[in-house]
């Protein structure tokens, strides 16, 4: 079921969703090789193929052959070197902040798992991401004002909206409402910065129960304002919550960080670069990946029905996510941590116990370790917070990596402009001509 390279084992599956994989043809012509080589390169573990159920063909992994092409582009010159580096690619701009390695994830020189096991706290790692500094005692940020009745955003929001929605709908609120938003010297920033966070993670709860924000915002850290705004009655809920957004606070340039640089570059106000990676995140390929893993939770329902619901939807060629990262071909360090703490508070919880059933299909079935995605939703569901709120960890947590790569774009001074390299289009279909 897997094979090994480079020593680490490589599950031969691909977990993504169907258009992601390619017929041996189709893949032979984007790489622009015969079959044979197509298959010389899955021989060396180069590109994985899956096997395509009820024949004797294979697809291949689209995200492995646009990687070969993109290296094998680059003796075509900068242009193909600098198209592919979009692509889960060569890095594309310098970085102090994290190092993505293939066992572990660093924040300037710190591990993020060694920070999180040890219990150091949320805001003492965001102090490390913005200054390069871990705090020697903890770091306590005071808690802000209440910026304007709840009740004012709660009558703006749809009945049944979801929290990271709501955080997306607040941040613009409390720019406007900051006079000096664009008087931005760092010390100043980081105070702001710090305002920020601790107001996300009151207003979570804004939709469902605005009467629990201003209780929360007096809470002394931004792991006990989540607890108390979700008003989980789970004794650990703030240790466990404070060790997700420690795994969580930063991971290099993923899609909403890249979002909130290119807004920091152009000298947008912190406000809106936030609102600007709040928007990124919510895509279902990044942080709205957590609410794909609460569906299939809800479509499993009991552990019984596990193995049935995997493997029926793998029958049909769909995804089950939650599983494997392209970064971590042997598995995500992050999740091991946040699963553990989901297991220890609340290991008989009804959705616990089926993801657990999950997990043991999978990996009977040779598929990769689970992503931090469901390990987000285990934890949620075994502190009984309510749906949507694995995405909103996810989204208060990366708030401090954002702000850092915010402080150190703002530091490069660039304004980020990459250009298109421009190709013809594509000839019109004439599809749906009648016969004359």
């Amino acid at each position: 079921m897997s094979r090994r390279k480079g020593g680490r084992s490589q599950s031969r599956f691909d977990h993504q969703r169907e258009e992601e994989l390619l017929p041996a043809a189709a893949a032979a012509a984007l790489l622009g090789v015969k079959r044979a080589t197509l298959y010389t390169y899955v021989s060396r573990g180069l590109v994985r193929c899956v096997p395509e159920r009820g024949t004797k063909e294979n697809r291949y992994v689209r995200a492995d052959l646009e990687r070969l092409k993109a290296r094998h582009d680059a003796r075509a010159g900068h242009a193909a070197v600098a198209s592919g580096a979009l692509r889960w690619g060569e890095p594309v701009i310098d970085s102090s902040v994290s190092q993505i390695g293939g066992e572990d994830l660093v924040y300037r020189g710190h591990s993020a798992v060694a920070l999180a096991v040890e219990g150091r706290g949320f805001e003492d790692v965001a102090e490390l991401l913005w200054s390069g500094t871990l705090p020697a005692h903890a770091a306590r940020w005071p808690a802000p004002e209440l910026a304007f009745p709840p009740s004012e955003l709660t009558r703006l929001l749809p009945k049944g909206t979801p929290p990271v929605a709501a955080l997306a709908a607040l941040v613009p609120l409390l720019g406007a409402r900051d006079p000096v938003r664009f008087a931005a010297p760092p010390e100043g920033e980081k105070a702001r910065a710090r305002r920020l966070l601790r107001q996300l993670a009151a207003w979570v709860c804004v939709a469902s129960a605005p009467g629990r924000v201003a209780r929360a915002l007096k809470e002394e850290t931004v792991a006990a304002s989540l607890a108390t705004a979700w008003s989980t009655g789970v004794k650990r809920a703030p240790e466990s919550i404070n060790r997700a957004l420690v795994l969580l606070a930063d991971h290099e340039l993923n899609a909403s960080t890249f979002t909130a640089r290119v807004t920091a570059s152009s000298g947008a106000d912190l406000y809106a670069c936030v609102s600007a990676a709040l928007a990124a995140l919510s895509g279902p390929k990044h942080g709205g990946a957590c609410d794909r893993v609460e569906a299939l939770l809800a479509e499993v329902g009991r552990p019984e029905r596990a193995a049935e619901v995997v493997y029926e939807r793998l029958r049909r060629g769909e995804s089950v996510p939650g599983f494997g990262h392209t970064l971590y071909p042997d598995g995500d360090p992050r999740t091991p941590p946040i699963l553990e703490a989901a297991l220890s508070v609340r290991p008989e919880s009804p959705r616990v116990r089926v993801a657990s059933a999950v997990q043991a299909v999978m990996r009977e079935a040779g598929h990769p370790p689970p992503s931090v995605d469901l390990g987000l939703v285990m934890l949620a569901e075994a502190l009984g917070l309510p749906p949507g709120s694995a995405a909103t960890l996810f989204a208060v947590g990366r708030a401090a990596g954002w702000v850092a790569h915010v402080l150190e774009q703002r530091e490069q001074g660039h304004l980020l402009r990459p250009r298109a390299r421009y190709v013809e289009p594509a000839p019109a279909a004439s599809a749906g001509r009648g016969t004359p």
